[in-house]
Order: structure tokens, then C-alpha cells, then sequence
């Protein structure tokens, strides 16, 4: 499988033509902008269900602790 993948991939890239493509100072902007976006979101989102992860967690110890005190108890 991964003789075929390389195999391939230097077949694509052996046989490539050069594009005449212009990239203005806007476009590398909004690239830029996109990335940014795409980590405030993320960071975002994680942030969010980080709270909820922790919560079930603290939850679920808590309650651990409380039975192993009970046992003890006995």
C-alpha cells in the first residue's frame, strides 16, 4: 500500500506543469484571517466542553471519595 502511495506521488509529481497564477496581498489575507479563525474556534469550542469534561470528572471522584469514606466508616 504504501509502495502504490509513493509511486503515485511521484508519478503526479513528475508530470506537473507550471501555473502562471497570481496571488495578490488580499488573498493572503484572508488566508491568514481564516487560520485565525479556525484557532479562535477551536479554542472556542474546547473551552466549552473542557468545563463540561472537567465537571463530570469532578463529579465522578466526588462521589468515589464519598463511598470510600462511607466503607471506611463501617
Amino acid at each position: 500500500m504504501l509502495k502504490i502511495f509513493f509511486s503515485a506521488s511521484f508519478v503526479f509529481f513528475l508530470f506537473t506543469t507550471p501555473v502562471l497564477a497570481y496571488l495578490d496581498p488580499g488573498t493572503g489575507n484572508i488566508i491568514i484571517q481564516a487560520i485565525l479563525a479556525f484557532i479562535a474556534t477551536t479554542i472556542t469550542t474546547l473551552s466549552f466542553y473542557w468545563t463540561k469534561v472537567k465537571l463530570f470528572f469532578l463529579k465522578f471522584f466526588k462521589k468515589e471519595k464519598i463511598d470510600k469514606e462511607k466503607k471506611t466508616d463501617l
